[in-house]
């Protein structure tokens, strides 16, 4: 039955048209993440031992082969987000949910 039900949304999605390619900046179609993809980069960049991560590690890190063009676009969207931070020495996660951290930073003081 879930094979089934799979076999209608790709149909729905193919009869509404929805894409789930997007043209990058030089005009070559590449393929947009899945929510799982993202969930996935998300969970080994908050759970990652070290503070700070090369791309290649975290390449090693994800279990599942994304493909670089993928990964680029998942971390470009995470940092938008200001979800992490990528230097030239890595990536770190800095996203913080704390409600305490949100009514301190609300509290300060405006200089």
């Amino acid at each position: 039955m879930f094979s089934l039900i799979g076999f209608h949304i790709k149909i729905m999605k193919k009869d509404l048209g929805i894409n789930m390619t997007s043209k990058n900046k030089k005009g070559r179609s590449e393929e947009l993440p899945t929510l799982d993809q993202v969930l996935l980069v998300e969970d080994v960049l908050l759970n990652m031992d070290e503070s700070l991560i090369s791309l290649s590690h975290l390449k090693k890190k994800v279990s599942r082969k994304l493909k670089d063009t993928t990964l680029t676009t998942i971390l470009d969207y995470l940092e938008s987000k200001n979800k992490i931070v990528i230097a030239s020495q890595g990536i770190t996660w800095i996203h913080n949910t704390n409600p305490r951290l949100r009514k301190a930073i609300d509290k300060g003081l405006c200089i």
